[in-house]
């Protein structure tokens, strides 16, 4: 179950949130693997550094019960999602530059008290299967 840009599924278990629609690829192996296993999910295209506000109101209205931030370059956006909320978050990583060694850097190297969950480069199907199995442990 997707959801178009901008509008929210509010059935979602999982949110995708990516910084940029040039991810599509990425994201897109999340949306595969979420689909094949029937569970509800919102895709949202929002960057950290150009849409901080949008950024907030949605994690401030959001139901979903994890996080999956794709993101490139500096890749902020797991991080700042993580510094938000209590709600696991994994991050994946983009091959945008430097063939995604930055990305990963950015999202592993996190702070004390912002716990985020790194996946390797580009595998958003990964970060996928590693939602389903948190949901799992939730649904016990």
């Amino acid at each position: 179950m997707t959801i178009s840009h901008g509008e929210k599924n509010h059935n979602a278990l999982i949110s995708i949130i990516a910084g940029s629609t040039s991810d599509k690829e990425v994201y897109g192996k999340a949306e595969e693997v979420l689909k094949e296993n029937k569970i509800a999910y919102d895709l949202q295209i929002i960057s950290a550094h150009r849409d901080p506000d949008k950024l907030d109101k949605y994690l401030k209205s959001c139901k979903s019960l994890i996080y999956i931030a794709v993101a490139g370059l500096s890749a902020a956006l797991p991080g700042v999602i993580a510094s938000k909320t209590n709600k696991p978050v994994i991050g994946v990583p983009v091959s945008a530059k430097l063939g995604g060694l930055d990305a990963l850097l950015s999202i592993v190297q996190m702070p004390p008290r912002v716990p985020v969950a790194c996946v390797g480069i580009d595998r958003g199907d990964n970060a996928a299967y590693l939602a389903i199995r948190i949901l799992n442990l939730i649904n016990k």
